[in-house]
């Protein structure tokens, strides 16, 4: 029988690595804070450019009889026919054209109205396949609704961070979380991409992610103060940074490339969700790296700071030949 071979992982980053990610907190900590004023600024001044889902209005599925369906063509015939922001997206097969058209004054029969509009002037080419409508009071809701549950999802966050290590965690979770979700705002803010239901599950999907690589962090952080009691905090983070560098790149390239390829083929519905999600993980896996550990910098953390330094010198010596 041949014998089996011994197949060794390898880290992404060799063994031993120490780049000096504590050199660069107070940097990348203001940069941030600044980047979470001007995204809550955009927002506020800005706002978002809400989909059907929140703003009320109706969506019109349809599928052209033969070939592929012309949407410059589409665009023109349906923008002149005067009813405010009419959107038309290719998605699924060519000839699977999704239209939305803003919610219209005078109330339901208005809207009805529109819809008719839409119909009559596709014409014979086009199969109705799905008509949702939206009135104001729903969207309302659902705009309430989302609020909540991104708050709820942060709230329940912090409560766990709190519950499994100390409120310092908690507090370095909780700014890492709100730059993320305010940071992928702000870009949806500036650049008005449409923000609807599927944004809201980005927001969630990206908080979950988000607090995962914190949690990995903060856990080799807190075994590191066990095991090093007499190490300076900042060198401490830094060490505890780099050892968990490799996990950290290799989840979010994976990810990445998971939603690169989900951008560039999962069609034009998905692509707003999927911009949101790739920002959402490069954010993440920074504020998990240059915000929630380098607060605790900040902050301090209660631990026996007995010894001295040549005790301290001896275990920075004893974690370099490691």
């Amino acid at each position: 029988m041949l014998p089996i071979p011994d197949f060794k992982g390898f880290d992404f980053f060799p063994h031993g690595t120490r780049l000096p990610f504590m050199r660069y907190k107070s940097l990348c900590f203001w940069l941030s804070i600044a980047m979470m004023a001007l995204s809550l600024l955009l927002f506020l001044t800005r706002g978002l450019n809400y989909g059907v889902d929140f703003k009320g209005g109706s969506m019109i599925e349809v599928q052209a009889k033969s070939g592929a369906a012309d949407i410059p063509a589409m665009r023109t015939k349906l923008g002149g026919l005067g009813l405010g922001d009419v959107q038309i997206q290719q998605f699924g097969a060519p000839s699977d054209v999704l239209i939305r058209v803003e919610q219209q004054a005078g109330g339901e029969g208005e809207q009805q109205a529109a819809l008719r509009k839409v119909i009559g002037a596709l014409g014979d080419g086009f199969v109705q396949r799905r008509v949702e409508v939206v009135g104001p009071a729903v969207s309302s809701e659902l705009r309430q609704t989302g609020t909540i549950a991104v708050l709820a999802s942060i709230l329940a966050i912090i409560a766990y961070v709190w519950f499994r290590f100390e409120w310092q965690f908690a507090l370095g979770a909780v700014v890492a979380l709100v730059h993320d979700v305010l940071l992928t705002v702000g870009l949806f803010s500036l650049f008005q991409f449409e923000f609807d239901l599927s944004i809201v599950a980005a927001l969630l999907t990206i908080l979950g992610y988000s607090v995962n690589d914190t949690v990995v962090v903060s856990d080799r952080i807190r075994e590191n103060l066990r095991r090093f009691k007499k190490m300076e905090l900042t060198e401490l983070l830094n060490l505890s940074i780099n050892e968990t560098l490799s996990r950290t790149i290799l989840t979010g390239v994976t990810t990445i490339a998971v939603l690169v390829a989900l951008y560039i083929f999962g069609g034009e519905v998905l692509r707003n969700f999927t911009f949101a999600m790739l920002f959402g993980v490069v954010v993440g896996t920074y504020s998990s790296i240059f915000i929630a550990a380098p607060l605790l910098g900040y902050l301090g953390i209660k631990r026996d700071w007995s010894g001295d330094k040549a005790a301290n010198a001896g275990e920075a010596a004893k974690v370099a030949r490691s």
